[in-house]
């Protein structure tokens, strides 16, 4: 156990701890003399839907794998231990690390009250200068570069109470703080030392899902495991995009089935083939069918050149042995559609235009829902988990403009 400050910003589903969760948790430790040393992050699984998203911009995505607060309550405690609690807006972190804790059995040793607050602190070192983190870090020069990302707010946050300790460093208040966290009555706690979940940059592409079949020999699948593998693609492509979600769930299928990397290639190949000769039926492929074939190819990770070559001249139809079928999963008047997440628009303009389309907006998932449209594919809320049992399809808010249109 050591003695110090440590720094903790939590960005969550939304305000309340009762019911909301944390989705990502940082903690920078600042020495008493106030050298900012080490830095421990991690995204959280919430098990919920994300919230906010817009605000702190954790996607579905990044946080499927990442560990739910249980498994690291324990390496939570640890990090605090001994140390003085720091945020900014103390009040707001507090509550809900102290919450998330005490789901894992665990509680803090002090109240919110014996914690510091740099925000508040700033009116007394800061004064006139504006009481955000980001005022705070112009006054000092200190650089926020990711704002509502917790390790970045943490490490801001850090620097500026540095800074706070540099200006008045002989104040009384840093040693009695720093005493009587050392000396409380710390949990024992066993770290497990997890390795941290991170969000991965905008730009850096998923790995292909393709990738992570195995290669077996000899293949065992036959005719009714590719229908299978093939239905559960057609749900997966409905919305034009492979959430995370699909992608791992098509994994999963083909190594419960058998289905190789090298089948799974082929499956798709033939799925093109089918969309290609469904395109060629009236003699002639239009642009938009073209543009419709060329992200699927990119989706199963078929070559535009083969793609090309199939609009040369008519494709025969569609594979007798697989009984490949192209988009046999449509929505039509009448379908009850359940939303979930917060969307871009407000939702009762959203369930108004569906209605006009002759859709059924309902306001709860059962097995006679047709469709789940989500402002995150890969969605946790407890709609998109009864979803996804009942092999109801998620699709993306970006579909909701073709579903109107058809």
């Amino acid at each position: 156990m050591n003695a110090g400050f440590a720094v903790v910003d939590v960005e969550t589903t939304g305000l309340f701890p009762v019911s909301h969760r944390i989705a990502e948790i940082a903690v920078v430790h600042v020495e008493p003399d106030g050298t900012v040393s080490n830095r421990w992050e991690t995204l959280v699984n919430p098990q919920r839907d994300l919230g906010p998203q817009h605000i702190h911009g954790i996607r579905a995505a990044d946080i499927l794998h990442a560990p739910v607060f249980a498994d690291i309550a324990h390496d939570v405690m640890d990090l605090l231990s001994g140390r003085v609690l720091v945020a900014h807006n103390v009040h707001f972190d507090y509550r809900f690390v102290s919450h998330e804790l005490g789901r894992a059995g665990l509680a803090l040793p002090f109240e919110v009250h014996e914690c510091l607050c740099t925000m508040k602190l700033a009116s007394r070192y800061l004064p006139g200068a504006g009481r955000s983190l980001k005022d705070c870090c112009d006054s000092f020069g200190v650089s926020l570069e990711n704002a509502h990302c917790a390790g970045d707010d943490a490490e801001a946050t850090a620097h500026v109470l540095s800074n706070y300790i540099r200006m008045d460093a002989e104040n009384p208040e840093w040693f009695s703080s720093l005493d009587r966290a050392y000396f409380a009555s710390w949990p024992s706690v066993t770290p497990k030392r997890l390795p941290p979940a991170l969000r991965r940059p905008a730009e850096e592409p998923q790995p292909h899902f393709l990738e992570r079949l195995v290669n077996r020999l000899p293949e065992v699948a036959g005719p009714d495991e590719h229908n299978a593998y093939l239905a559960m693609l057609d749900r997966a492509l409905m919305d034009r995009q492979i959430s995370v979600s699909e992608a791992d769930g098509l994994v999963t299928l083909a190594d419960s089935l058998g289905i190789s990397r090298s089948t799974a290639e082929e499956l798709h190949i033939k799925y093109m083939i089918s969309m290609l000769a469904a395109a060629w039926d009236d003699g002639v492929v239009t642009a938009e069918e073209e543009a419709d074939l060329r992200i699927v190819g990119d989706l199963l990770d078929i070559s535009q050149e083969s793609i090309t070559r199939g609009l040369v001249a008519p494709v025969a139809g569609q594979d007798a042995e697989t009984g490949a079928v192209v988009q046999s999963l449509v929505v039509a008047a009448g379908d009850k559609v359940v939303l979930t997440g917060e969307m871009s628009r407000d939702r009762s303009d959203i369930e108004t235009d569906l209605r006009a389309a002759g859709f059924v907006p309902h306001p709860a998932i059962t097995k006679a829902v047709k469709l789940l449209v989500a402002a995150d594919p890969d969605s946790l809320s407890g709609k998109a988990k009864k979803a996804r049992s009942y092999g109801i399809p998620v699709v993306g808010e970006s579909y909701l403009s073709k579903l109107l249109r058809t």
